[in-house]
């Protein structure tokens, strides 16, 4: 039986693989230690933290540095407005992105092509930081908790994604669906949507990350209400004062070290827990966008 020859191109591919694993296994190192050593320093004792050599497993283990975090004045209360601003924030954009990227992706509709010109030019002017606050406060929205959601209904970039993969979809389906009768808002709901699903999940991940994220809007429109503070507000308030001025500003035996690290894995568990199981979608989504039929 005659051996297959072994050829250099095979050779430089087998190269080429072993040099992309090795490559890919030191960007996972890089990307994972700093969180692993934060969540360790988290779980750790704050004395024993202080004297170095805790990287990935707690030495000393304790629940104390989250209890101390957690107990603090306006953490509780800016953990629920911000669940709450994630919640109801992603899921009104997320509506009001599918139905502008539903009417503007029609053949039929007139001046589609103005109007997605005139969505794009938003992406990259903007009236400026100090007209948006006076805007806002003659709204009435400063001092609101509306003013976390209304504002940032409407994303260009998430509604022309969307727009994007709602063209892709056969207009069969929706002729189809015209010759039974059906009209535009059952179109829209029962044949359209179900078929966005991963794109959905993708505009929703990345709504909801920068909802959970924000801080600013916090800073700028709600310092003075602390009933809608947010937990990123919270979080950078204690990063700039306590943690910065070290333990005697808490007076007691509390370290910044621990302390900071577990507010910084308060402030990320969400995200690392919901983001593997939207994953599937969330490349399905970016995947088929780019397909054309």
């Amino acid at each position: 039986m005659k051996k297959k020859s072994f050829t250099w191109n095979e050779f430089g591919y087998r190269i080429f693989a072993i040099c992309n694993i090795i490559f890919m296994i030191f960007v996972c190192i890089t990307v994972l230690y700093p969180v692993l050593n934060a969540i360790a320093l988290s779980f750790n004792d704050g004395k024993d933290a202080v004297e170095g050599g805790v990287h990935l497993f707690p030495r000393i283990f304790t629940l104390e540095n989250y209890r101390y975090v957690l107990t603090r004045r306006g953490i509780i209360a800016a953990i629920i407005v911000t669940l709450a601003r994630t919640i109801i924030g992603t899921g009104l954009s997320l509506l009001a992105n599918a139905l502008l990227a539903f009417i503007v992706s029609r053949k039929k509709f007139f001046f589609k092509s103005q109007l997605s010109l005139f969505w794009i030019l938003t992406m990259y002017v903007s009236g400026g930081m100090v007209p948006t606050l006076l805007l806002y406060k003659n709204l009435g929205l400063t001092g609101t908790f509306a003013v976390y959601i209304i504002p940032g209904l409407i994303g260009a970039f998430n509604m022309l994604v969307i727009r994007t993969f709602m063209r892709g979809i056969p207009d069969s389906l929706e002729e189809s669906a015209q010759l039974d009768g059906a009209g535009y808002f059952t179109i829209f709901c029962r044949i359209i949507s179900p078929l966005c699903t991963p794109v959905y999940a993708a505009i929703a991940l990345f709504v909801g990350v920068g909802h959970w994220y924000s801080w600013f809007d916090a800073m700028l429109y709600n310092r003075n209400y602390p009933e809608y503070t947010t937990l990123q507000y919270e979080a950078s308030k204690y990063l700039t004062v306590v943690f910065v001025q070290g333990a005697n500003a808490a007076k007691d035996w509390h370290e910044p070290l621990v302390l900071r690290a577990a507010i910084m894995v308060l402030t990320m568990f969400p995200v690392i827990v919901i983001y593997p199981l939207l994953q599937s979608y969330f490349v399905t989504g970016l995947t088929i966008v780019g397909v054309k039929e």
